[in-house]
């Protein structure tokens, strides 16, 4: 059971830069992992490559790239430089997408699930042998030449920020775990983790994103976090889980207050199943609470390694 923190902001001067700064800063505080979502603007796993290079022993992951508009030889091509300029330290996230990514590439957003399955099925053939003979439906991937990295080494964790029936029994079947966001401790505990657990040869790796922060400002921030995650409301997949968690908005499933109600609040997605815990949107409150926030993560990390 680890924690670590997703890392975005609206201000850099240089945004890679600023990316090796705060997980400088992270890994000091004793968080093990910092993950990048796949936005519109920079490359989550060259970004993700170059912070893991740079913080040594930090690991490093995507959360997540959508199938929407990319194909299984480049994802690949991308998880693999990853790793081996990490040493081995590279999680591979992978999402359905939306409507909203496929219109920015022009694309049609049909047949998510089938297309997730084709894309997961090529994904890990690559990842595995170094190439790929795939013919499906809606993609094909048969590389005339071989497509390993060397150094691309151990084995790249494949994870699906599934979080539906159908994306979580495919995960199951074809990833190493999930990555849920905004699916609260009753949704994972109930709708969730019995899913893909059922679909799974093996234990799953559930890394659930929480939304969080440490601050003596809660209603503030409370009511920041209303307002920025309402965007969240409007797409099904999330709309879902708000809705089974039993709230209205998605701000309300923020983890907002002291230490000890952080904690505990943490303490409940492990107990709902959760193995790993990333906390997003730790700047909603003040710098100060942020790195408050990650100082509580570490010292939570150092309870639980075991002892030596």
């Amino acid at each position: 059971m680890t924690l670590g923190v997703a890392l975005a902001f609206a201000n850099a001067v240089n945004y890679v830069d600023e990316s090796v700064r705060q997980a400088r800063v992270a890994a000091e505080h004793g968080l093990t992992s910092v993950w990048f979502g796949q936005r519109m603007d920079y490359d989550s796993a060259a970004l993700a490559a170059i912070v893991g290079r740079e913080v040594p022993g930090l690991q490093v992951g995507t959360s997540a790239i959508p199938v929407t508009g990319r194909h299984p030889l480049l994802v690949s091509s991308q998880a693999q430089t990853a790793q081996a300029a990490t040493g081995g330290r590279y999680h591979l996230g992978i999402a359905l997408g939306s409507a909203f990514a496929a219109g920015a590439f022009g694309v049609p957003f049909d047949r998510p699930i089938a297309r997730l399955r084709e894309f997961l099925t090529a994904l890990r053939e690559l990842l595995d042998t170094g190439t790929a003979d795939f013919h499906g439906e809606l993609l094909t991937a048969a590389p005339p030449l071989p497509t390993a990295v060397p150094g691309a080494e151990p084995r790249i964790p494949v994870l699906v920020a599934a979080m539906g029936p159908q994306s979580l029994r495919a995960a199951g079947e074809l990833a190493d775990g999930i990555l849920p966001y905004l699916a609260g401790p009753s949704t994972l505990a109930e709708h969730i983790v019995p899913v893909i657990t059922r679909a799974s040869s093996t234990a799953p790796r559930i890394v659930a994103f929480v939304p969080g922060v440490v601050t003596a400002e809660v209603e503030a921030t409370r009511a920041k976090a209303v307002e920025q995650m309402a965007f969240y409301e409007q797409i099904p997949s999330y709309r879902r889980v708000i809705d089974l968690e039993g709230v209205d908005r998605a701000g309300q499933l923020a983890v907002i207050g002291d230490e000890e109600t952080v904690a505990a609040e943490i303490q409940r997605y492990y107990d709902a199943g959760a193995t790993e815990i990333v906390l997003t949107s730790t700047d909603l409150a003040s710098e100060a609470d942020e790195l408050r926030t990650w100082k509580l993560l570490g010292e939570l990390n150092r309870r639980q390694a075991p002892a030596r």
